[in-house]
């Protein structure tokens, strides 16, 4: 898609300024991972914040809280399960591959 399209030019042309790149929050589905891999390559490294769901539910609930947003407990709870639903096959993917450091 578009965004991996930009993500490759920045990537490109920042290549002889760095020593790598680190990129937050992508990918956050298998089907992102399989085309950033055919697309720019595979990573050498991919990290995975691991806390538990109440941490997650908890976090997100001050969060809402100071940016007045209209999330509740309910609409917390399913983006929390649509998270795993999503992540739970790409941290598989990177275990399988030994890409994965997992850091709690």
């Amino acid at each position: 898609g578009i965004f991996l399209e930009l993500l490759k030019e920045a990537m490109v042309s920042k290549l002889g300024d760095t020593k790598g790149f680190l990129i937050d929050g992508y990918p956050q589905e298998l089907k992102d991972a399989e085309e950033f891999e055919s697309k720019i390559g595979e990573p050498k490294l991919v990290l995975c914040l691991d806390c538990s769901a109440e941490t997650m539910s908890s976090r997100l609930l001050m969060r809402n809280q100071s940016s007045q947003n209209s999330d509740n407990i309910e609409t917390t709870e399913e983006r929390i399960e649509s998270y795993y639903q999503a992540s739970n096959p790409l941290i598989a993917y990177y275990e399988s591959k030994t890409q994965l450091c997992k850091v709690n």
